[in-house]
């Protein structure tokens, strides 16, 4: 068996997500892991599979023939590194920058972001825009933690950063 990351982007309409799973399990793929949205018209995914590989082309040709569906894909390996693994919630008044300015510090401290979802909204009460930001972060070092808080509270004095779970 095989993994494979595979992005998969098309126009949304009913029934994408039965006719992807059934590619899958026609070509005895499993499905490890995803991220699947709706964004503006789009339907995004983000799929982990584990194909035989005899059956790897085939999926991908059946995958590739869906109306209007654009794939990529890349072989995975699983990674034997013991990582620990923390989640955040961030929220700031929203300003060009952010994500950029979050990523950068995570970056310099030798964290991996391993999930990133972020929306704009307006604060219920004032109508201020708001920037919220959940990620997910593999950490090495204990003091890659300790630090790490330093850091995205230096962004600005309105940010609030919340560790959901270890």
């Amino acid at each position: 068996m095989l993994r494979y990351l595979v992005t998969l982007q098309v126009a949304d309409r009913k029934g994408l997500v039965e006719q992807i799973a059934h590619a899958v399990s026609r070509h005895g793929g499993n499905w490890l892991d995803s991220e699947l949205r709706h964004i503006d018209g789009i339907f995004a995914a983000i799929l982990l599979l584990e194909v035989p590989a005899s059956n790897w082309d085939i999926l991908a040709e059946n995958l590739e023939c869906i109306e209007g569906l654009s794939m990529t894909y890349a072989k995975t390996n699983k990674n034997p590194h013991q990582i620990k693994h923390f989640s955040y919630s961030l929220v700031a008044y929203d300003r060009p920058g952010l994500v950029h300015d979050i990523s950068n510090k995570i970056s310099a401290l030798g964290i991996n972001i391993e999930h990133f979802s972020t929306r704009y909204e307006s604060a219920s009460h004032t109508g201020v825009p708001l920037f919220r930001a959940n990620f997910d972060l593999g950490i090495k070092t204990p003091d890659q933690e300790e630090q790490l808080s330093s850091a995205l509270y230096a962004i600005g004095d309105d940010v609030v950063l919340d560790k959901i779970s270890t």
